[in-house]
C-alpha cells in the first residue's frame, strides 16, 4: 500500500493486524509507525497494551510472546519493532502472519533494506498484512515534497527559498522536515516562508548559497562567483568542497538534458524535462547558451577530477579551498 493510503486507513481507525514497513526511506517508516503508537490505543490503555521492541535487542520468540498475548481492559494491543532488519530468522515470522492474533497490531520497522520477495514471508504479509516499501525521493521530486509538506501545514513558500533548502539539504526528508519546523512553528498559517525565513531560522544564507553559486556560474557571472567562493572558503564546514561539486553535477546534468530538447521553446515542457519549477527555467536557458553541449560536458569531467583531487585520490597537497577557487575559474573560462 501507499503511504498515504495506510495513514489515511489509519486516521479512520481501519485497522489490520500486520504492518511491514520497509525501504531505504526511514521517514514514512517513521511517520507511520509514530502515528499508531501516539494514536491507536487511548492513554490509559497504552500503559499494559504497548510494547516497543528494537530488533537489536531481541529474538523472534520475544516478538511472538508479545504479540500472542491478550489486551488488558482494551480491545487492541499494539506492538511495535524498531530495527527488525537486525532480527535473525525474520522469515520464521510468516506462520504469525498467516494467522496473527486478531486484537494485535504488529508494526515491523524493517530500514534501509528489503526483505527477499521471493521467501514466504512476503507473500504472508501480502495476503494477511499492510506492506509498504518506504522508496527515497529523487533529488528533483523534493521541491514539490516540500511545498506539499507544507501545505498540509496551511503555508506557502518562495520558489527561491524552497530551491534553497533542497540544494543545502538534498533528499533527506526527515532533516527537510526538521528544518522546516523550525519555521513552522512561529509562521503564521495562510502565508508563505521567505528567504528571510530560511537565513534567520534555518541558517543558509539568502546571497551565499549553493543556488546562488550555481546560478552565477550559470551567468558566468565572475564578480559575483568570486563573491559567492570567498564566503564558501572561509565557511568551508557548512560548505565542504564534495557538497558543491555534487549540486553542480547535478546542475550541469539539466544543462546536458536541456541541450538534448526538440522543444526549447515550450517552459512547461522543459521544466518537466529537467524536474525544475518553471519559475527556473530561464535560469537554464541562460545556462544552455553560455555552456553549450561540449562545454557542459568539459565541465562535467571537471567536477569528476576535482571532486576525486578534493578526496585525494590524484594526490598534491592543494587545500579544498584553493582547489574551489581554482575549478570555478576552469568553468567560468571554459
Amino acid at each position: 500500500m501507499e503511504f498515504h493510503n495506510i495513514l489515511a486507513d489509519l486516521k479512520n481507525k481501519t485497522y489490520n493486524t500486520v504492518y511491514f514497513l520497509e525501504g531505504e526511506e526511514p521517514y514514512y517508516i517513521d511517520v507511520v509507525s509514530d502515528y499508531i503508537l501516539e494514536n491507536v490505543l487511548t492513554e490509559s490503555e497504552k500503559s499494559f497494551n504497548q510494547t516497543l521492541l528494537y530488533g537489536k535487542d531481541i529474538t523472534l520468540d520475544t516478538i511472538l510472546t508479545a504479540a500472542r498475548r491478550y489486551p488488558m481492559m482494551s480491545e487492541k494491543q499494539v506492538v511495535v519493532v524498531r530495527e527488525a532488519q537486525n532480527i535473525r530468522d525474520i522469515d520464521e515470522l510468516a506462520s504469525y502472519v498467516e494467522k496473527p492474533a486478531p486484537s494485535t497490531l504488529l508494526v515491523l520497522c524493517y530500514k534501509y533494506k528489503t526483505i527477499d520477495k521471493r521467501k514466504k514471508l512476503y507473500k504472508a504479509i501480502q495476503k494477511h498484512g499492510v506492506y509498504m516499501e518506504s522508496k527515497p525521493l529523487y533529488e528533483y521530486k523534493i521541491p514539490e515534497w516540500t511545498i506539499n509538506y507544507l501545505k498540509t501545514k496551511q503555508l506557502g513558500i518562495e520558489h527561491k527559498a524552497v530551491q534553497m533548502i533542497t540544494d543545502h539539504i538534498g533528499n533527506n526528508l526527515q532533516r527537510i522536515v526538521n528544518e522546516l519546523d523550525k519555521i513552522i512553528h512561529s509562521a503564521v498559517p495562510g502565508t508563505s516562508i521567505t528567504v528571510d525565513d530560511v537565513e534567520k531560522n534555518i541558517g543558509i544564507s539568502k546571497e551565499y548559497n549553493a543556488f546562488e553559486f550555481q546560478k552565477a556560474l550559470g551567468q558566468k557571472d565572475i564578480f559575483n562567483t568570486n563573491r559567492i567562493i570567498n564566503y564558501f572558503i572561509e565557511n568551508e564546514k557548512s560548505n565542504p568542497i564534495q557538497m558543491l561539486v555534487s549540486i553542480l553535477v547535478s546542475y550541469f546534468r539539466k544543462i546536458l538534458t536541456y541541450h538534448t530538447l526538440e522543444n526549447k521553446g515550450n517552459e512547461s515542457e522543459v521544466a518537466q524535462k529537467l524536474g525544475v519549477s518553471p519559475f527556473f527555467v530561464k535560469d537554464y536557458l541562460t545556462a544552455g547558451r553560455n555552456y553549450p553541449l561540449q562545454k557542459a560536458v568539459l565541465v562535467l569531467s571537471l567536477l569528476r577530477d576535482y571532486d576525486l583531487r578534493s578526496k585525494g585520490a590524484r594526490g598534491g597537497t592543494t587545500d579544498n579551498g584553493e582547489l574551489l577557487r581554482e575549478l570555478t575559474y576552469k568553468i567560468l573560462h571554459i
